[in-house]
């Protein structure tokens, strides 16, 4: 009989979480899925066509248009009075050949159809705690907060950005904080947005419409905290009329159709993703701000590459944990490296007072607009090709 309670245990009761006990399953392990209760996830998130292929191909969704809205155009407009704004552009995914650059889903929707892939998977198990301590010697040895202690070769951290995996297990992580925030909420709009994902670039960061379905609209809105705080004091009215003017009232009235809520912007970054027999997925492993639709995107392609690195080893050997987590780390190393540095050089460029920053982020848009080639290598880095 063994002495693992199952082949791979992986941590944390978010999509990506989901996603990778399913794919981890999938590869054909025993596995088991440890996460608390928690209340639903009431965000959205855009993903990318990439995204939306691998969850079609792991069957995690059928028919993206019974969960979702198409993306088929981005929209930027410099809202600044700055001395060098950057021209209004537009991308459409026709010029990339695409009917749509990605789908928006409401999380709920997508945690709806995960777990029903879940209930497929005869060897994927699942336990409602939280992990109270860790310990890594042979293998992952995991204490619940029930006092239950269970063990696994393989240990999958998806336990968010404040990952107890990441830091029990000894990674190396950086952590950075923003005075900024988000406040997200969904809107309904007199105009509807029509497919385009409309970004109003503001000094201390972007007001953003992603379209939701018919008028409906689901704002992210970066600014300072203070300036969130005192707009989460208006009455509805006051601030419907906000968002009104923040939207250049393109889209006529507005009014609330949910409560608002904001959340701390920070970037943490790790190196290497995995290693010991354990792996960082999601937001234990990367994190940084809702700029250019790269979170869940970016933890779909990190599930992506774990699936692969089991697929691509050989588990006969007492070693076989740790040379999937060497694996992953080396597969995701350049992605996790080149995406950070670019969600996190663009936020700054948003944000920054400096006339020389200023200078770069309005003049790749000019060229963006200028250049086919240089917009087709935007949409490509965008939707996460070549990682």
């Amino acid at each position: 009989m063994s002495a693992f309670d199952a082949d791979v245990i992986v941590v944390g009761g978010g999509l990506a979480g989901l996603a990778a006990a399913i794919a981890v399953a999938q590869a054909g392990l025993e596995t088991l899925h440890v996460a608390p209760a928690a209340p639903p996830d009431r965000r959205t998130s855009a993903l990318m066509m990439p995204s939306v292929d691998y969850l079609r191909s792991a069957g995690l969704i059928d028919d993206p248009a019974e969960l979702g809205h198409p993306l088929t155009q981005i929209r930027i407009i410099d809202a600044t009075s700055r001395l060098v704004r950057a021209p209004e552009t537009l991308f459409d995914a026709r010029e990339a050949g695409l009917t749509a650059f990605g789908w928006n889903f409401a999380n709920t929707k997508l945690a709806e159809a995960f777990s029903t892939a879940r209930t497929n998977l005869a060897n994927l198990s699942a336990r409602q705690a939280s992990l109270a301590a860790l310990d890594i010697g042979e293998g992952a040895m995991l204490t619940l907060d029930d006092g239950t202690r269970l063990h696994s070769p393989l240990l999958v951290g998806a336990d968010g950005k404040k990952s107890l995996i990441r830091a029990a297990a000894g990674f190396r992580a950086s952590e950075n904080g923003f005075t900024q925030a988000a406040l997200v909420c969904d809107l309904d709009l007199s105009r509807p947005l029509d497919g385009t994902s409309v970004e109003f670039h503001y000094p201390r960061g972007p007001f953003t419409l992603v379209p939701a379905g018919g008028s409906r609209a689901n704002l992210v809105w970066i600014d300072d905290r203070d300036a969130l705080k005192h707009a989460q004091t208006l009455s509805p009215e006051a601030l419907a009329r906000l968002f009104e003017e923040k939207s250049q009232h393109l889209f006529g009235r507005i009014g609330l159709a949910t409560p608002t809520h904001t959340f701390a912007l920070s970037t943490i970054a790790v190196d290497p993703a995995g290693k010991d027999g354990v792996v960082l997925v999601g937001e234990a492993a990367h994190a940084f701000p809702p700029i250019g639709a790269q979170g869940l995107n970016l933890g779909l392609r990190d599930v992506a590459d774990l699936a692969a690195a089991l697929r691509a080893a050989d588990r006969s050997g007492a070693g076989w944990a740790r040379t999937v987590s060497n694996d992953y780390a080396r597969r995701r190393a350049a992605d996790l490296k080149r995406t950070g540095g670019m969600v996190d050089a663009l936020f700054r460029s948003l944000i920054s007072e400096l006339l020389p920053a200023q200078l770069l982020r309005a003049g790749g848009l000019w060229g963006m607009k200028a250049l086919p080639g240089l917009r087709k290598r935007a949409f490509a880095l965008g939707m996460g090709a070549g990682s």
